[in-house]
């Protein structure tokens, strides 16, 4: 079974920022962590080691503005609990 959650909207910069650092506060430590994802909260039990991907990409199409684009990924096994 798959659940997937997303949300997508224009930030300024430092909102950016403030919700990478507020993700970043979530999943430090141990224990489950709460995602906010759109006006969703989502628990989630990140593992002691995470799997850590970032990806940058660069495009210039035929047809409008050139695109950058930064893709960070976390994935983990979930551990069962004791």
């Amino acid at each position: 079974m798959s659940d997937k959650t997303s949300y997508e909207e224009d930030l300024s910069r430092d909102e950016v920022a403030d919700n990478l650092q507020a993700l970043a506060r979530e999943i430090r430590g141990e224990g489950p962590s709460d995602i906010s994802v759109g006006n969703k909260t989502v628990e989630l039990n990140p593992a002691s080691v995470l799997e850590y991907d970032i990806t940058t990409e660069e495009r210039s199409p035929m047809l409008g503005g050139e695109r950058q684009t930064i893709t960070v990924t976390l994935d983990w096994a979930v551990e069962k609990a004791d």
